[in-house]
């Protein structure tokens, strides 16, 4: 008999030696493949792209400014959480040079490595503290150790740490542990008999703060997986909004998770304020990216930079003289008009982008069909697991499945919109790592068909 999960066993902490073998894997892959080799390519754009650009202005002592290439002004088009890390690092260890793309991608290592463990706790809560999936197995949360197993090893999950310098590895690590201290608020898989208030706002303060900090990094980092905020706070107090004698605990601990948010926004707010004049929450691109979406060149997939790289191009010269808010609106502008005089296009575009999230985005060719063929059917093999997991997982009431439930819904939203890619799906792929487990483990024998006496 496998052995049942008690309160001492329900501490859903992973084994280290997961984290320790993740972020080595990830390391050798760097050193092995020499991906940190910096390529000089459009002078070094590719390192980063628009927020290797801000960064390396933040090295030089020009502030947070100049997305492309030449002097362009102060700028919001990205926030700034990995800008700054990019420049940190730039600063000791140089602009561009290898050894601070081998410190990036370290960096990014550690973060993937950091879901580790955030998976086995969403795994071990939601499955196996309550059973289901355990089938046979000598381990107290068996589910829990196949899926961060799983993302310690499985290619996927580490090639934006090892290949991309870019923000999807710190961001992913966010949200999930956003995701697991919002299981902890709902006492998911916690034992009947913890000696802990069952209350989920009566839980320590701190963890409520770590709720809206984690929130806040967010927003500085990717902000548009703030679409799952309101709907994971909504979720977490809904036992406490239908119990009016727990209404204003509830209320106080949604009001701290928000002062601690807004504390964490503000001081970006208030710099966009004065740096620009305007009011930006987050990025000040999205008009930009909008119109590159929308334009029949692009087929729905717009391609390339969001501007031209060379400084002495009339569009280029009409951002720098127009500003970069007020170049963003128009464009955004146009956008809208795109949309209104073919709308059935814009439709056609987000059933593709719907699609290529799922399914895996197009590239072309060249003189390798057989590879392409391949990574689309594992890609699409991925979505199919976790979404048939998932399925599963409501179908069976299975705790937390509608938060994750949720998430599937929410985060996609932005980029059926704008535009689609395989790394936009990078912060679920934890999510579909756990369903994947929880659906091949949820498999029993058929039933023998016993001869009639």
């Amino acid at each position: 008999m496998p052995p049942s999960p008690t309160a001492t066993t329900r501490r859903f902490r992973a084994p280290w030696i997961i984290f320790w073998v993740a972020l080595g894997l990830r390391l050798a892959c760097i050193i092995i493949g020499r991906t940190y080799h910096v390529r000089a390519i459009d002078d070094h754009f590719g390192i980063g792209w628009e927020m290797g650009r801000i960064a390396r202005s933040l090295a030089l002592g020009q502030g947070f400014a100049n997305p492309f290439n030449g002097h362009s002004g102060p700028s919001a088009w990205t926030t700034p959480l990995y800008p700054l890390i990019m420049a940190g690092t730039f600063k000791l260890f140089g602009i561009y040079t290898d050894a601070s793309a081998f410190v990036l991608l370290a960096i990014n290592s550690v973060f993937s490595a950091a879901i580790c463990p955030a998976v086995y706790e969403l795994a071990a809560r939601c499955c196996d503290a309550t059973g289901i999936a355990r089938r046979q197995s000598r381990h107290a949360e068996p589910l829990a150790l196949w899926s961060a197993w799983l993302w310690a090893a499985h290619p996927a999950a580490l090639q934006y740490a090892i290949h991309w310098i870019w923000e999807m590895s710190l961001s992913t690590c966010l949200f999930t542990w956003a995701i697991v201290l919002a299981l902890r608020l709902r006492r998911i898989g916690d034992a009947p008999n913890s000696p802990l208030d069952p209350e989920p706002w009566t839980l320590n303060p701190r963890t409520w703060a770590a709720f809206g900090l984690l929130w806040g990094l967010l927003a500085l980092s990717n902000p548009s997986l703030l679409l799952c905020l309101p709907a994971t706070l909504i979720w977490v107090l809904w036992p406490g909004l239908r119990a009016p004698q727990t209404l204003p605990r509830a209320i106080a601990g949604a009001a701290l998770t928000s002062i601690i948010f807004a504390a964490i926004l503000a001081p970006w707010v208030v710099r966009n304020a004065i740096t620009l004049h305007a009011f930006i929450p987050t990025r000040s691109e999205l008009g930009i990216e909008f119109y590159e979406s929308v334009l029949p060149s692009h087929g729905g997939l717009p391609w390339g930079t969001t501007l031209p790289l060379w400084p002495g191009d009339p569009e280029f010269k009409q951002f720098i003289q127009m500003g970069e808010v007020s170049f963003s609106h128009m464009r955004a502008d146009q956008a809208k008009a795109i949309v209104r005089a073919h709308p059935e296009t814009f439709l056609r575009y987000t059933l593709d982008r719907f699609l290529y999230f799922w399914d895996g985005t197009p590239h072309p060719p060249d003189r390798h069909p057989t590879q392409e063929y391949l990574r689309q059917l594992s890609y699409a093999f991925i979505s199919l697991c976790g979404l048939l997991g998932l399925g599963l997982a409501l179908q069976r009431r299975v705790p937390g499945a509608a938060l994750v439930a949720l998430m599937f819904l929410l985060v996609p939203i932005p980029y059926y919109l704008i535009t689609a890619g395989p790394r936009f799906r990078h912060p679920i792929e934890p999510l579909i790592a756990i369903l994947a487990v929880y659906l091949f483990r949820s498999t029993t024998p058929r039933p023998t068909q016993q001869e009639p006496a």
